[in-house]
């Protein structure tokens, strides 16, 4: 193993505790009655439902750590809110994507039945099925239907990835693509890593080839967000992020920027909270980049250990599923 292997696995490992601690500790504010106060309603429950989706493959990758149970605490105590279902709603445009996300990603053993309301009123307005979705929403209601445990009559996986942005993405001019429908793909493919893609050898790597070139992209935008995605999305597609030049760069710009608090202080170089920033702003601007940041090298980290690579743990026991 070389020495750059082992500064990269040290600076994951530092990445990732101090952005998922960063994470246990700011976001009870989402649903304090400061945060109901001084946030919009809609941003405030897609950040609580990340929340859930980070505490899920949390789980996974480092089930016993204290700071885990404090992000599971937020996230039940506003899955039990009575008024937390109609909020999923108040925004028409993503009402339906919401409510099924908040359905399977309900922490197990939650007491309240209102996510199996949630989803029996989806399979009656039909949700469940495919109508008309576009090829996206398509694979993304199938994933989180799936996590629910929900029956549905959508086509699979592998119909999904031929009809997805991702497959014809070769062919396309970077920026003609969608970052985030790119790493998606990858993620509901895979199970956030978790499970093989189920692509064959020729589509893995052409998958690959195009979510490197994007990481080098946003790696010269400074485009921190996407970064944590992409690094990801290339672990995800059986790569090893750290070996890879795009994937290597992406660790150490995360990691150059990373406070000392540990947030990733904005989006992208272009959109970092200032030095003057409130309380509040400071949140907001961090909270996106800093809880993908978490996402990416929890499981990045846990991959590399449990396949030997890594000689800076980051606490994970759990083996990858199906790889």
């Amino acid at each position: 193993m070389s020495t750059r292997s082992v500064g990269l696995d040290e600076a994951v490992a530092s990445l990732s505790v101090g952005a998922r601690h960063w994470i246990a500790r700011r976001a009870g504010y989402l649903d304090s009655p400061e945060g109901h106060t001084d946030l919009p309603v809609t941003p405030r429950v897609k950040a609580l439902l990340q929340l859930a989706l980070l505490r899920r493959y949390w789980e996974k990758t480092v089930p016993g750590e204290p700071a885990l149970g404090e992000a599971t605490a937020i996230v039940e105590r506003a899955w039990r809110r009575p008024d937390f279902p109609r909020l999923l709603t108040l925004d028409r445009r993503y009402a339906r994507e919401f409510e099924l996300m908040y359905a399977g990603l309900t922490p197990a053993g939650s007491t309240t039945d209102a996510p199996r309301q949630v989803l029996a009123r989806l399979a009656a307005d039909g949700y469940l099925a495919p109508r008309r979705k576009a090829p996206y929403l398509h694979l993304e209601a199938r994933f989180y239907a799936d996590l629910a445990g929900a029956e549905h009559t959508f086509a699979s996986y592998e119909e999904l990835y031929a009809a997805s942005l991702l497959a014809r993405a070769a062919t396309l001019p970077v920026a003609d693509l969608d970052v985030c429908v790119v790493t998606h793909t990858v993620f509901y493919l895979s199970d956030f890593g978790f499970r093989d893609p189920g692509l064959g050898e020729e589509a893995r790597e052409q998958a690959l080839r195009v979510v490197e070139r994007l990481t080098h992209h946003c790696l010269g935008l400074g485009e921190w967000d996407l970064v944590g995605k992409l690094v990801l999305a290339q672990y995800c597609l059986g790569a090893d992020p750290l070996s890879t030049s795009s994937g290597a760069a992406g660790i150490r710009m995360l990691a150059e920027v990373q406070a000392p608090d540990g947030a990733i202080p904005g989006r992208s170089v272009v959109r970092r909270a200032p030095a003057d920033a409130t309380p509040v702003d400071y949140f907001r601007k961090s909270y996106q980049a800093t809880l993908v940041t978490a996402l990416a090298t929890l499981i990045i980290g846990n991959g590399r250990q449990s396949d030997g690579g890594a000689t800076a743990a980051v606490g994970a026991t759990t083996v990858r599923e199906s790889r």
